[in-house]
């Protein structure tokens, strides 16, 4: 899915149906609406708040829709997965929120580039397939060192923080420089 035309109609389907919503998004969706990556991303993760019931209803009801009329969309597009990251978000997280999306219906914020960057660096190495979205962040060497203690606290695993080493060391080999 495009995450912006998909967030546009969205808007303007709540819009319609005289809802709203405003919430904080990360992950693919984000970077993609800031313009950070190009790739197609499969659904738009909500950080804070939990999603609404009413909202979770409405974004099935419209992916039905879309479909119809467009493409392909899953019928769980919109949800809050990420949530449980919320706890292990750095301190003040929220004073660096930024706008992401404000339209008639949906404000959307996202975290602060150096929050992004720590999410986004700690789902490469939890996953290991946001590699490419690490490097589009053209995260600099200050930045890695900035949240490698935050990303290598968040699992209790006594092996996460060596495997967590390597993993920044091809990051930063893919980014041109050494750790």
């Amino acid at each position: 899915m495009k995450p912006k035309l998909i967030v546009e109609n969205f808007d303007l389907y709540l819009k319609n149906k005289k809802l709203s919503f405003s919430a904080v998004v990360i992950g693919g969706a984000a970077l993609s609406i800031l313009g950070v990556i190009t790739r197609q991303t499969q659904d738009v993760d909500v950080l804070d708040p939990l999603v609404p019931e009413y909202i979770l209803k409405a974004s099935k009801e419209f992916a039905v829709q879309f479909n119809l009329e467009q493409t392909s969309l899953k019928e769980n597009w919109l949800n809050h997965g990420p949530e449980s990251l919320r706890k292990y978000l750095r301190t003040d997280w929220k004073k660096r929120l930024e706008p992401l999306y404000i339209g008639e219906a949906i404000h959307f914020q996202t975290l602060g580039r150096i929050d992004l960057i720590g999410t986004k660096v700690l789902a490469y190495c939890d996953r290991g397939f946001d590699l490419q979205d690490c490097i589009d962040l053209k995260i600099t060497k200050s930045e890695l060192l900035e949240i490698i203690d935050w990303v290598k606290n968040y699992d209790a695993n006594p092996d996460w923080p060596n495997y967590v080493d390597s993993q920044v060391q091809i990051l930063t080999k893919k980014l041109g420089y050494e750790f």
